[in-house]
Order: C-alpha cells, then sequence, then structure tokens
C-alpha cells in the first residue's frame, strides 16, 4: 500500500557511485595488484570480469541505498514529522507622507514594500500587517509636574486661562516655563492628545515657538531631557534621533546661528508606539506624551533656567505600522476535482507562511455554493463527511483525505480481541459478524466531488535568514500609494529563519521523543524553547536556580539566529544581529506556557555577550611577500577568526562558542596556525568589549585572556590593518 497521504520527505543515497565509477575504480586498481594486466580493452575476458562484478555491486549499492536511512526517513514519515518551513522575518516599517492632510488617512493592509533589487541579490518583499490610520492630532492639556511619577497625579494645567486655542490648531499665550525656576532632575511637562484622534503609530511633529534665545547653559548637541509616551503599561522613549530635535533641547540654537527668529517655531519629531493607549492621569484623559528634564548621558551640562515658550502645534508627517516579509496570492485556481480519495493539488509558490484567518480553500461543487473547507494537521480524527485538507507549509502540496481499506482477518481479529478483554459487554452485546465482510473501508475527511473547482482565497509565501534585512534597507514601494512619499524601517528586521534541512529533522525526533512535549528537565525547556522559536531560536541554555526565593522559576536565556552568510564575506556578525525582540519572547512563552509544569513559572532573557578585540603579529612565508596576496590571507584570518569567535558557528566544534568558557590565548594560535602562508604568531593580546551605554567600549585584560561570566557568550568585534610588508597586525 502507498502511503500518499503521508508528508514526503527528501531521501539521500548512501552511496553515490554509478556503474561506470565502480569499473573506472577497478582499472584504476589493476597497475597496483596486477601490473602484469596491460590489456583494458572491452574484449579482454579480464574487463568483462570488471564489468560483472561492477553490475553486481552496482545492484547491491543500490539496495543498500534503500535500506537504513530510507527506512529511518519513512519512520520519521509514519510519526507525521515534516520539515519545518521557513519563518518569516518581522520589521516596522514607517510611511512618509508628502503633505499634511485636513482630514484621517488610511493605509490599507497588505501594501507592499521592498528592498532595493541588486545585480546579485533580488529585493526582498515585505507587507503591512494591518491598516494604518494617519489622523489628525489635536493637543488638549500642556500639564508640568515637579516630580517624575511613573503614574503622576499632581499636575499644573498651563493652558488654563493664559492660553488660547486658535482655529488651525495652534495654541498661543503668555511667556510659558516648561520647568522650574530653578530646574531640578525630574521636572517635567505632558502633552494630552485628544482621545478620539487616530493617531496611535503616527509620526508626530511637535512646533515650539520660543522668545529670543537666551542662554538655557546646556549643549544644544546633548540636552539634558528625554521624551517618552505612555503605551499603556510603562514610558517608551519616542525620540529616534537627537537629529529629529530641531529645537535643540528648546534653546533654539541653530535657528539663532542661521539668523532665524525661535518665534518662527522648530519642530521635535517624534515616531509615537503603535500601542498608544487612552489613559486617564488625575482627571485628564488621553493619550501622553512626556519630556522630563534627566541626564541621559554622563558629564550633561545641565539646565541653568527653564526652557520658554509662546506657542505650540502639532501635526502628523506619516505612521508606522508592523510589516512581515511575505508576498500575498489571492484567488489561486488549482484546478478541479477528479472525486478520488487522497487526491493531492500544488500550490504554485511555496514556501507557505502560517495561515490567519483570511487564507482558507474554497470548493465549488458543480451547481453549488462556494465551500470553505477547513485545515487540519492529520486526518486522524476526521470523518467522511468533515470538509478537512492539509497544507504542506514547505512545498505547498494540498492532500484531501484518504481512503484507507481494511483487511478483513485483522478487523476479525481485533473484534475478537476485544470480547476477549470486554467479556462482559461483548455476551450482552455480541457483535454481528455478518458486517466482518461490510465497512472494511474507512474514510477519513471528504473528498470534492467529481467536477468541483478548487481555489485557494489567499496564502502568503516568503521567509528565511535573508529577510534579516538592516535598518534603512527598505525604501521601495511595489506599488504607488496615494500620498506616500517615502517608506523606510528604522529598526533593522529579526527573527527570520531558513527552512529545516532533514539532517536537522533527524535530530529533532530523538529530543521530541524524549520531552513528549512535555517540559520538566532543564534539558526539556532548552529543547522546545527552540522549537517555540520555529528556526528563529538558535540556542538555548537553562541557568539554575542560585536563590531561594527563585524556586519554581525557569531562566533561559535565547540566542537569536543570524545569517552567518555576512561571515564568509569577511563581514562578520554585527552585536546588534542578537538583540532578542519581545515578539519572539512572547512566542516561546506562549509555547511553553502550554507544556509547563503548573506553576512554574519561565522567564527569557538575552545572555550578557562579551567582545573580544585580537590583536596579534602574523609573520608570512616569503612567497607571500606582496600586497595581494597579504590582503587575501589578511580576508582568510578573519573570516576565521569570526567564524570561530561567535555565538551561532563559534567555538571549538562549530556549534556556538559554549556558555561560560574563556577565550585562551591558545585557542588563536590554534586557529591561525592552520591557515596556508602563516609562517608563525608574534604578540598576541586579547581585549575584553563590554557594552556599555549603546557602544562598545575596550577593558584592558589584566591577564591574557577573556573570561565571560556565567552567562556570556563571546562574539567577535574587530578590525585589521597591515603594518609592514610581512606582518600583519590583525586588532
Amino acid at each position: 500500500m502507498d502511503f500518499k497521504f503521508l508528508p514526503n520527505l527528501p531521501k539521500a543515497n548512501l552511496d553515490d557511485r554509478t556503474y561506470q565509477d565502480l569499473i573506472e575504480e577497478c582499472l584504476l586498481r589493476i597497475p597496483r595488484y596486477c601490473p602484469e594486466w596491460t590489456n583494458y580493452n572491452a574484449s579482454d575476458p579480464g574487463v568483462t570480469l570488471v564489468e560483472l562484478f561492477a553490475w553486481l555491486t552496482d545492484q547491491m549499492l543500490y539496495r543498500f541505498n534503500q535500506v537504513p536511512r530510507r527506512n529511518y526517513v519513512t519512520f520519521l514519515e509514519m510519526l507525521g514529522v515534516r520539515l519545518r518551513p521557513p519563518k518569516p522575518a518581522y520589521t516596522d516599517v514607517t510611511f512618509y507622507l508628502s503633505a499634511s492632510l485636513s482630514e484621517t488617512y488610511t493605509i490599507a493592509q497588505g501594501v507592499e514594500v521592498a528592498t532595493l533589487r541588486t545585480e546579485s541579490e533580488e529585493a526582498i518583499i515585505f507587507s503591512t500587517d494591518a491598516p494604518l490610520s494617519v489622523g489628525l492630532p489635536s493637543v488638549r492639556h500642556l500639564l508640568t509636574a515637579e516630580e517624575l511619577e511613573e503614574r503622576p497625579t499632581i499636575l499644573r494645567d498651563r493652558f488654563s486661562g493664559t492660553w488660547t486655542l486658535r482655529p488651525d490648531g495652534e495654541w498661543q499665550g503668555l511667556e510659558l516655563a516648561f520647568f522650574n525656576e530653578q530646574p531640578q532632575e525630574g521636572n517635567c511637562f505632558y502633552l494630552v492628545f485628544d482621545p478620539d484622534s487616530l493617531i496611535a503609530g503616527n509620526v508626530i511633529a511637535v512646533t515650539f515657538k520660543g522668545e529670543a534665545a537666551t542662554s538655557t547653559g546646556i549643549n544644544p548637541e546633548n540636552p539634558p531631557r528625554l521624551w517618552e509616551a505612555w503605551n499603556g503599561e510603562t514610558w517608551q522613549p519616542v525620540l529616534l534621533s537627537e537629529n529629529d530635535d530641531h529645537t535643540e533641547g528648546f534653546s533654539f540654537s541653530e535657528i539663532t546661528r542661521n539668523g532665524g527668529n525661535p518665534l518662527e517655531g522648530a519642530e521635535v519629531v517624534l515616531h509615537c508606539p503603535q500601542s498608544w493607549a487612552i489613559e486617564t492621569f488625575g482627571r485628564y484623559r488621553g493619550r501622553w506624551l512626556r519630556c522630563t528634564y534627566t541626564h541621559t548621558t554622563p558629564n550633561q551640562p545641565a539646565y541653568i533656567r527653564s526652557p520658554r515658550i509662546v506657542g505650540l502645534s502639532v501635526r502628523s508627517l506619516g505612521g508606522t505600522v508592523s510589516a512581515t516579509q511575505s508576498t500575498l496570492i489571492s484567488n489561486e485556481i488549482l484546478g478541479e476535482s477528479d472525486g478520488t480519495p487522497g487526491q493531492t493539488f500544488q500550490l504554485q509558490s511555496a514556501p507557505i507562511l502560517p495561515r490567519n484567518e483570511q487564507e482558507y480553500l474554497l470548493v465549488t461543487p458543480p451547481g453549488g455554493l462556494p465551500q470553505v473547507w477547513q485545515e487540519v494537521e492529520n486526518f486522524a480524527d476526521s470523518g467522511p463527511n468533515d470538509l478537512h485538507y492539509t497544507l504542506d507549509s514547505l512545498t505547498g502540496e494540498i492532500q484531501f483525505g484518504p481512503l484507507i481499506r481494511e483487511p478483513q482477518q485483522l478487523k476479525r481479529n481485533t473484534q475478537q480481541l476485544g470480547r476477549q478483554d470486554f467479556s462482559r459487554e461483548m455476551e450482552a452485546f455480541p457483535p454481528d459478524e455478518s458486517d466482518w465482510h461490510d465497512n472494511l473501508e474507512n474514510q477519513y475527511g471528504a473528498v470534492p466531488p467529481r467536477g468541483a473547482a478548487l481555489m485557494m482565497a489567499a496564502y502568503r509565501t516568503g521567509g528565511g535568514l535573508r529577510g534579516n534585512v538592516q535598518a534603512g534597507t527598505i525604501r521601495i514601494l511595489k506599488s504607488a500609494v496615494p500620498y506616500v512619499a517615502q517608506v523606510t524601517n528604522h529598526h533593522p528586521a529579526r527573527d527570520g529563519a531558513d527552512g529545516e534541512s532533514l539532517d536537522a529533522a533527524v535530530l529533532r525526533v530523538p529530543r521530541m521523543l524524549r520531552t513528549r512535549d512535555r517540559a520538566v528537565t532543564p534539558e526539556d525547556f532548552e529543547i522546545l524553547a527552540i522549537q517555540g522559536g520555529r528556526g528563529a531560536v538558535a540556542r538555548a541554555r537553562c541557568l539554575p536556580s542560585t536563590k531561594k526565593e527563585e524556586a519554581g522559576i525557569v531562566n533561559l536565556v535565547l540566542v537569536p539566529q543570524a545569517d552567518t552568510r555576512h561571515i564568509q564575506r569577511g563581514e562578520g556578525l554585527d552585536p546588534s544581529y542578537f538583540s532578542l525582540s519581545s515578539r519572539l519572547v512572547e512566542q516561546v512563552l506562549s509555547y511553553l506556557d502550554e507544556r509547563r509544569l503548573l506553576g512554574v513559572e519561565v522567564r527569557c532573557k538575552e545572555p550578557e555577550y562579551v567582545g573580544v578585540a585580537v590583536q596579534i603579529e602574523v609573520a608570512l612565508e616569503p612567497e607571500y611577500n606582496n600586497p595581494g596576496a597579504q590582503q587575501e590571507i589578511l580576508s582568510r584570518l578573519q573570516v576565521a577568526l569570526y567564524n570561530f569567535l561567535n555565538p551561532i558557528t563559534g567555538g571549538p566544534e562549530g556549534k556556538g562558542w559554549p556558555f561560560g568558557r574563556p577565550v585562551y590565548a591558545s585557542d588563536i594560535f590554534t586557529l591561525f596556525q592552520a591557515v596556508r602562508g602563516v609562517r608563525y604568531l608574534g604578540t598576541l593580546q586579547l581585549f575584553e568589549l563590554r557594552h556599555q551605554e549603546g557602544e562598545w567600549h575596550r577593558i584592558l585584560p589584566k591577564e591574557p585572556m577573556i573570561d565571560p561570566g556565567p552567562l556570556g557568550l563571546i562574539c567577535s568585534w574587530q578590525n585589521s590593518q597591515i603594518r609592514s610588508s610581512h606582518v600583519i597586525n590583525l586588532i
């Protein structure tokens, strides 16, 4: 019986030698074992024997290739194991309008944007996940507070009595100070927006008009203030870059330097959160922004007097919405049903991303109305009238329910065993042996009638590591959108992963059978965390609890998947690749929540990454004493170092740098000595790099080694240069 309804996995040969390869191999061995044999023509009887045994060996290899690996793969198929499809990357894309509009404008869901297509790489397409409304922001209150509070209670309304709202939406009035006359850290002011305006996720430009510029005592290029918005749970930073603050901390110094007048106004561009909640603090209700006087970096000059303004207005420049690396395909015709069980249909594009409510199969019987069929994982629980089908996400194959013919003898033996085990019930209800010849066929899932038209209403294709693009690379609109001038992604895309290989599936199955889909031991949590990431989690480590109060808490350290192709180009892996997104954390926690023991709390976090700078003198062989050869060897050394020092493919075993393992000088010596062209290695120094305040800083080591600590991982972070014709200094 051919079980076509089972998932088909790729199968490989254990020995791929052909009949001709075997003959040539035998002929090459003749001079060694029979030097007196010199006639290799086909007419020679010895060559005839070689051909005969080559044919027999070829047949044996053919049968041999069908046994172990194929049987193992078939076993996986019977277990219902499917290769994991690629996982799409996610990011936020920002649409900027060509001009401010007089009414709310909505950008539809599913707008496709892409990276720039080059000669070597195709464009990577992203589609927006939700509609984006660019509204008309309106400030209702300007409130000030002397102390910083998580949920403000003591607020002072500064618009009341002294400021008026003009018909064009601008507030004007007497000179107003944001902070105390003698500003103190924690002084802040709040802008409360009209809750009825659809401005969640909008890019808002707040225009401040100031009096003649007077010295506030700050450094305009690094003002001590922080812009935040309330997202319903906490205050989220909304100033993307200091270049977006054209007031320069309300000093208006650039306007003054250029001979302008602060009364003309300057803008602060703020990227508001997509989950910009409507909240009530005190007796004020709306969407909240706040600006706090605080030192964000060390040694910042402080305000010696409070900034003052005489006018305030707001407008929307565009908005931000989440996007997924995918291409939407709608209303694809699959063909007509022939009415046979187990028939299959092929979608034109693959792989297929996880389906949502709008993505389903439509079956239109002849002369009937369209029917919505339901996708299931398998047909184990499907009856003959259930409108079910399966869809292989990796290949795009749609499968309908099979017809299984059960042998009569097997059914009879089953009933006899049932009577022995449940004799009392069987005596009360004796079986009707006349039914043994009936119902020998079981239909699992309905079959579309003959002539029924099949159409996939919608599905999305995409995914892969290549979707983890850098910030600012998504700049192309695939189709024109009215009023949209440009689009970009201010943050890199995250969580994209390639499809699972057969080797990876073979390694996954023993772990799957071991855990039985239950998280009990630390190893169970690690295995299930990687499975829950659906390819986006490269490594996981369950940390032991060291405190009594942490009893019942499981601390998981997750290393996201990263595109290691950059290493082969000598670019290395930027530390930003390993930032853990909140979406991925929620996905893993949701997966573990269904499998953990009752009362166990799971926490996910990033490891503490430690950068390594390597400085070493490398002497080359004399024949490599030319700039071209030196550059080639330098490139090889860089690639080797990047491969060795990174959390994904690093370490002595090439499976990622071991958690907590230090870097020794002998590791680098062993690595570089294997590179062809290296004559000897001179002085070696290792420097530790720590991530502090958004930058990596070198820490001089006390010993020639790096100890990352119990949570540490090693990632490479270095550049290189040539010091002389024979010596390469890798820094």
